[in-house]
């Protein structure tokens, strides 16, 4: 029994992302930037552009053509 603690503790170890890495939660935020129809910028909006939303916890900006 003590072998399947030891398997599964080293599974989530290779689960758990690095700190600082948004990793699964960044993915699902741009995946939903692109489905409200908006592009991942990495500084700023163009100027045509509003922004809707964050692409990643670091910052970058859903920007998406004004209507």
């Amino acid at each position: 029994m003590r072998i399947y603690a030891l398997v599964f503790g080293l599974l989530l170890l290779c689960l758990v992302p690095a700190p600082g890495d948004a990793g699964v939660i960044g993915a699902v935020q741009r995946y939903f930037c692109r489905v409200r129809g908006g592009r991942c910028a990495a500084l700023t909006c163009l100027p045509r552009e509003e922004r809707i939303g964050s692409c990643s916890l670091n910052g970058r900006k859903c920007c998406r053509r004004r209507k």
